[in-house]
């Protein structure tokens, strides 16, 4: 089962909940804008943002205005008035959270989220993907999607693995067939490149999902 992770979104990098969060099992990623929350979401996977109130208005919701995936939203209070929870839901938010803020509270609703989606999102079996060997093409349902040899190879190699997390180094080594060096980026622009491309052919752009610290898997 992969790790759940968690987007949080604060200017205040040390809020209270990211070591919590960590302690009971989630992996969080912290970001203090929104132009980096977006290019998160475009890179992992997560099961809901977290996003602090207190951030300057116009940075964090013009956030959930441009926010063009389908990942949960919870709103942490910043004064806690009802213009305030007026405006964050009108904006997009999909739960809300008062101060004083609990972890308990959050696990509870963090909860009732994953449990919602999971409803929401088709069954593994209904993601059927039919692969092209020597034109490096993939077929889902009435959509073709081409992608460069590389990205064939990647794709397929995690495809036919999952759901076990593969390591960038293995990535590397079989697919890439070179050492993983320690500044390289070649493996994470293939990942970005393949992303793009699944999502223009109408299958999840998180369907490539990163466990950070570990590697990559494919998640449905």
């Amino acid at each position: 089962m992969a790790v759940e992770q968690i987007l949080l979104i604060d200017k205040n990098l040390e809020h209270q909940f990211s070591e919590q969060l960590v302690e009971v099992g989630f992996n969080i990623y912290k970001v203090d804008n929104a132009l980096m929350a977006m290019n998160q979401l475009k890179e992992n996977t997560f099961q809901a943002i977290l996003l602090d109130l207190s951030i300057p208005r116009l940075d964090s919701f013009t956030f959930l205005m441009a926010k063009k995936c389908t990942t949960p939203i919870i709103a942490l209070a910043d004064k806690d008035t009802l213009l305030e929870r007026l405006n964050a839901f009108e904006l997009g938010v999909d739960d809300y959270l008062s101060k004083p803020h609990d972890l308990r509270e959050l696990q509870l609703r963090l909860k009732v989220i994953k449990r919602h989606t999971s409803r929401q999102q088709p069954l593994q079996q209904s993601i059927n993907i039919e692969f092209d060997d020597e034109q490096f093409k993939l077929y889902f349902q009435e959509t073709q999607i081409e992608l460069t040899h590389t990205e064939f190879r990647l794709f397929k190699y995690l495809y036919d693995r999952q759901p076990t997390v593969v390591t960038k180094a293995e990535l590397q080594q079989r697919v890439l067939h070179k050492s993983l060096g320690k500044f390289d980026r070649n493996l994470d622009m293939h990942i970005s490149n393949t992303r793009r491309k699944l999502a223009q052919g109408n299958l999840p752009r998180e369907l490539i999902n990163t466990v950070r610290g570990k590697g990559y898997s494919i998640c449905f």
